[in-house]
């Protein structure tokens, strides 16, 4: 970054952009993109660029049929995968021999299915030449030395899968009408052939950006729909063979070109590239500079300018690990030296940074799929996520200012901060494009066409300074005008990183596709209301003074067991994917708990995101641990802990679906508003242990469990909690009032 884009007052980053770039691609796979050269590089770019334009184009004037949409995005995004990202290479050699050998003997098997299922129709030579392609395939999927690219270039593999994985979705476009119009219902072997590819193609574009673990759970999906005959109690089913799973999941919209490639398509492509856009228009540095002048004065103000910068910045950005990334260069450095630990300075900021999934109106891209899945509009999404997403900064806020009292931590100086009339004066048309976008998002234009005019005013705007000095009629930043150069760059950049998302939601297709043919949705929610029906009944005849129910017991457990499955997903999958598969296979069951729908979605929702700060893979942490030099294990447990007190937020809204605006009403709104504040700083001051004073270790007991029980939709168990929590924080101000304060001295060591 150029000096002139800030000033005097504004801190500047330690680290460089190459450097947020490098720990970005470290520890978030869908950002880890090769450094081409040559005519690789040229040919990269132009296709980058011509996607990007193609989704501008059909969002400003009218998307194509659905599936020939579809088709035409993820030919470019597989062919894409293939030339931008590098192979896996796995840490452990052993275990990326054994998931290569079980993917490539898994494939082998595929083709052997088809064959076998297809019998007479095809020639013993195209039965040869099926198993050969699929033996070639499995070849290349496995880590051996001379599949692996040399210095910048791609290894000698990544071609012919290139044109592989952009040919099973052109073949699509090409005989659309045979395919789709005239000869419906009654495919040639041809397209079961090419459906089999499309399987294994997808399944290895997965692998290579996301790792084994999606592309483990959708191969066991298609391995469930296989064998189901075959599997023991409630999870058997009658199967199905190759030959019906290659229809529903490639000629179709149930399966690899279903609803989660549709809304990346469609909605999320857009909102990536407007972010890409708006950050380097500069709107990321200007939610930095707001943030200090609203936080920085305050105790321990550069962590509070953390969270109030992610959450900002969280409006442009759905990735945690860009955010934590991007804000993080600079406010972390600013916590170290206020005088907070490097592992609580990392946290905060990973924590923080986690709000941006949740936070209106860009709220990544499960809030899209969420829509779609739902049926609803997209602006009653952002409605519904305001009251969710201003807990989740409050719990965050609360832990950081009582750290920032226990420790004695003073405020930014005044010079420090931003003069707000200046950044206005200067800056102001940088929040146009936003503005605009999100009004249009509220009066229910299409979220396509809302983020069309938000990228063409993030170019329009980003020249307005150099025109008025022009006309010499002001003296706005004219530091981030966006160039042709950086058009082209933006357009690149917002293709490679829709790239993965979209290699991710096709491979979950597979799981969304055996859901739909083999129930499997029901028999997970069956599984899950037998399990949390025993325990509740369990409970309730172990209740002599029957204040336990088992319907409210029942409800409880069921909430519990999905938000483990919901944590233990998403610590091996990003949230996206994290949300749809829950979503259709654990909603059901919290649906049948009596949850309203719309809750049911957000609660798994918060839960996948919250994997993000859950060790042993929280990426966004261990992302602010690379910035503080701070150890990631003790980051991703510290930033776990901050999140404790916005995990009691889903729980909140699913006993209060009046915080959701679902059947509101007023009294249950405000007693759910109260006491979830009153709940937060309860569970904020039972972590930190102080409040105006330490807190003692029975205090942070009865915290935690007054804190606990004010989340409760019963008004006797919200007033015995009100009371614990009263009592506590009372005796604590009230020792205070004549205790000596000695703030402690190691403010610079790990807690």
């Amino acid at each position: 970054m150029s000096e002139e884009k800030y000033s005097s007052t504004t801190p500047k980053p330690e680290l460089s952009e190459t450097e947020v770039e490098e720990i970005v691609k470290k520890y978030d796979a869908e950002s880890n993109f090769r450094e081409l050269r040559g005519v690789t590089a040229s040919i990269v770019l132009i296709l980058c660029v011509c996607l990007s334009v193609f989704h501008i184009y059909t969002a400003g004037f009218g998307l194509l049929n659905e599936i020939m949409h579809r088709t035409v995005h993820l030919s470019f995004v597989l062919g894409l995968t293939f030339l931008v990202f590098p192979r896996h290479v796995p840490s452990n050699k052993i275990r990326g021999w054994f998931f290569s050998l079980c993917f490539a003997s898994f494939y082998l098997f595929l083709g052997w299915q088809l064959v076998d299922r297809l019998g007479d129709r095809i020639s013993p030579l195209a039965s040869v030449s099926i198993l050969l392609v699929t033996l070639l395939i499995s070849i290349t999927a496995l880590p051996l030395e001379y599949l692996r690219e040399k210095g910048k270039g791609v290894s000698i593999a990544d071609w012919p899968l290139a044109i592989a994985g952009a040919g099973i979705s052109l073949y699509l476009i090409i005989f659309f009408k045979e395919i789709f119009i005239s000869n419906v219902g009654f495919p040639q072997t041809e397209d079961y052939v090419l459906g089999l590819l499309a399987i294994i193609m997808v399944s290895e574009a997965c692998r290579r950006v996301m790792g084994e673990t999606l592309p483990v759970i959708g191969a066991f999906a298609l391995l469930y729909g296989l064998l189901g005959p075959f599997l023991p109690g409630m999870i058997a089913h009658r199967g199905y063979d190759i030959i019906r799973i290659v229809e529903h999941l490639y000629l179709g919209t149930e399966g690899i070109y279903g609803i989660a490639v549709g809304v990346v398509a469609t909605y999320v492509f857009h909102f990536v590239l407007f972010g890409v856009l708006a950050q380097a228009s500069g709107l990321g540095q200007l939610f930095i500079d707001l943030a200090m002048i609203l936080a920085g004065r305050y105790s321990g103000g550069p962590a509070k300018v953390s969270v109030v910068s992610s959450g900002f910045f969280g409006m442009i950005s759905g990735s945690p690990i860009a955010n934590t990334a991007t804000t993080g260069s600079f406010t972390i450095p600013m916590m170290k030296r206020n005088g907070f630990s490097p592992s609580f300075a990392a946290a905060v900021e990973a924590s923080a940074s986690c709000g941006g999934q949740v936070t209106p109106p860009i709220m990544g891209a499960s809030a899209f799929v969420m829509a779609e899945m739902l049926g609803i509009p997209y602006n009653r999404i952002i409605l519904i996520a305001i009251v969710p997403a201003l807990f989740h900064y409050l719990a965050t806020l609360s832990m950081v200012h009582l750290e920032a009292r226990r420790l004695g931590l003073k405020g930014m100086s005044r010079d420090q901060i931003p003069l707000l009339g200046n950044l206005l004066r200067r800056q102001w048309h940088l929040m146009v494009p936003l503005t605009v976008m999100v009004t249009l998002l509220l009066m229910q234009y299409t979220p396509y066409l809302a983020a069309f005019w938000g990228i063409i005013l993030s170019i329009v705007c980003s020249w307005i300074p150099l025109v008025t000095r022009k006309l010499g009629i002001g003296d706005l930043d004219a530091s981030h005008t966006l160039t042709p150069r950086d058009i082209v760059h933006g357009l690149d950049q917002g293709a490679r990183y829709a790239l993965a998302i979209g290699a991710a939601c096709a491979s979950v297709g597979f799981i969304l596709g055996m859901i739909t043919l083999t129930g499997l949705g029901f028999k997970f929610s069956g599984t899950v209301l037998e399990l949390a029906s025993n325990i509740g009944m369990f409970l309730s005849s172990m209740d002599p003074f029957h204040y336990i129910s088992a319907e409210g017991s029942t409800l409880f457990f069921g909430l519990i067991l999905v938000a483990f499955a919901c944590i233990v997903m998403g610590a091996g999958i990003p949230t996206t994917p994290c949300y749809i598969i829950l979503a259709s296979i654990a909603g059901p069951a919290l649906n049948n708990l009596g949850v309203p729908l719309v809750a049911t979605h957000f609660f798994v929702f918060y839960y996948g995101v919250l994997a993000d700060v859950t060790p042993p893979v929280a990426l966004a942490a261990y992302a602010g641990a690379g910035i503080a030099g701070a150890n990631p294990m003790a980051t991703g447990m510290t930033a776990f802990r901050l999140s404790m007190g916005k995990a009691l937020v889903p729980f909140m809204f699913v006993y209060a679906p009046s915080m959701l605006f679902i059947d509101f009403k007023f009294g249950e709104f405000s007693i759910a508003i109260v006491s979830g504040v009153l709940g937060i700083i309860a569970l904020s001051a039972a972590y930190i242990g102080y409040f105006r004073m330490p807190v003692s270790v029975w205090g942070k007991v009865l915290l935690t469990i007054g804190g606990l029980c004010l989340v409760s939709s019963h008004l006797g168990v919200i007033t015995f909690g009100a009371i614990l929590v009263f009592t506590i924080l009372g005796l604590n101000f009230m020792k205070a009032r004549t205790a000596v304060f000695v703030p402690p001295v190691s403010y610079g060591e790990e807690r």
